[in-house]
């Protein structure tokens, strides 16, 4: 089993950055990929990025590829998100989640989940 806990959220101006961490508890961190979603205020939950077991792959929704960067430690049991040259679109709650099995683009693919972090970004 594995709890999540995300942290890093906040306000901040369009252009701005922010760095999500997702820490882990749970012997098993290291060895499942773990995914970031989002969700917008009515809208649904979307991917935005995931990273394989040992950090080699990532993989990263269209919306923000240049922009955004997954990371993760598994000495630390923890993954990241550097947000960069941030958007009022990307104003949502932010979750990160492990994969059990499935595709790593989909939100069914992943079994445990953090509690999300605000990001607000003001234009």
């Amino acid at each position: 089993q594995v709890q999540l806990v995300e942290s890093g959220g906040g306000l901040v101006q369009a252009g701005g950055s922010l760095n999500l961490t997702c820490a882990a508890s749970g012997r098993t961190f290291s060895s499942v990929a773990v995914g970031w979603f989002r969700q917008p205020p009515g809208q649904e939950r979307e991917f935005v990025a995931a990273i394989g077991w040992s950090g080699a792959s990532t993989y990263y929704a269209d919306s923000v590829k240049g922009r955004f960067t997954i990371s993760r430690d598994n000495a630390k049991n923890t993954a990241y998100l550097q947000m960069n040259s941030l958007k009022p679109e990307d104003t949502a709650i932010y979750y990160c989640a492990t994969r059990s099995a499935g595709s790593i683009w989909f939100h069914d693919s992943y079994d445990y989940w953090g509690q999300g972090t605000q990001v607000t970004v003001s234009s």
